[in-house]
């Protein structure tokens, strides 16, 4: 029982991991192209400015925000699966919130972040279209 409910959490990981991966997002959680009004604006400065801005946004642990997104859908998982049935239901549930709450965590923590490059944008002047 204990291999099953570890192949659970394992699956549950490797879904949340190659979700963050497959969501066109880039490293940092913004989208792939941010797009402004660039009318009079000096483009070299702006990319500079982008730079800085992801790498404020790289401070969110989206990793850890997805971890602590598992551990607490598996725990209401499974203890609604206990309540509503048995100790395999629970195990079912425990493993399905896993993969639900890491994948709420993991989407929670990149938006985060992209907030975080519009909100660094704006505050520097820039008008975000997107």
């Amino acid at each position: 029982m204990k291999n099953q409910t570890m192949s659970l959490l394992g699956l549950a990981l490797v879904a949340v991991i190659t979700s963050g991966c497959a969501n066109g997002y880039r490293d940092y959680g913004a989208p792939k192209q941010i797009i402004i009004d660039s009318k009079g604006v000096d483009m070299d400065a702006y990319y500079d400015d982008l730079g800085d801005c992801e790498h404020y946004a790289q401070h969110v642990d989206v990793s850890a925000e997805t971890t602590e997104g598992v551990v607490k859908g598996a725990v209401l998982g499974g203890v609604l699966g206990a309540v509503l049935g048995n100790h395999k239901t629970a195990e079912r549930s425990a493993g399905a919130g896993a993969v639900v709450g890491g994948v709420k965590g993991n989407q929670r923590a990149r938006h985060e972040q992209e907030r975080i490059v519009r909100r660094c944008l704006s505050g520097r002047g820039y008008r975000v279209l997107n």
